[in-house]
């Protein structure tokens, strides 16, 4: 199958694709911020600059794209039609960094919490989400499952 669209302007519509302060990432940041959290984004000094850092929870918030980072039996998570082989590869190495930057900042003691787009994309499932997430970074185990 071919692209409908020029190698040129794929690559000009995937330049325009944001890795951060994305719409999922910015109602989660509003959400917490109304509900007293206070955080740093991006923190260059932590690995895979997560996109919340709660240093008073000792937690840490990823908002994961469904597509780019691999949701598991998620219906975003599709396989582009062209470049199949480019694309494995890519999301493959996606994956890969997420789970050792993972792993190093459990290293260092942090809690990763990973939150996924779908999990927020409507109203109903978004309000349960939030309400688990503020359990989570809380440590509040019983709340979170």
């Amino acid at each position: 199958m071919t692209d409908i669209v020029s190698e040129q302007q794929r690559s000009y519509i995937m330049s325009r694709v944001s890795s951060k302060d994305t719409k999922p990432e910015m109602l989660v940041r509003s959400f917490l911020h109304r509900s007293g959290f206070r955080f740093r984004i991006h923190a260059k000094n932590l690995p895979g600059r997560p996109d919340l850092v709660l240093t008073k929870h000792q937690a840490v918030v990823f908002v994961h794209g469904c597509f780019w980072h691999r949701h598991a039996g998620c219906a975003k998570a599709t396989m582009p039609a062209t470049r199949v082989n480019f694309w494995r590869e890519k999301f493959e190495r996606n994956v890969s960094r997420d789970l050792r930057n993972q792993a190093e900042l459990q290293d260092l003691g942090w809690r990763v919490i990973v939150l996924w787009e779908c999990e927020i994309a409507t109203i109903a499932a978004r309000e349960d989400r939030l309400v688990r997430l503020t359990s989570e970074i809380s440590g509040d185990q019983t709340l979170s499952k």
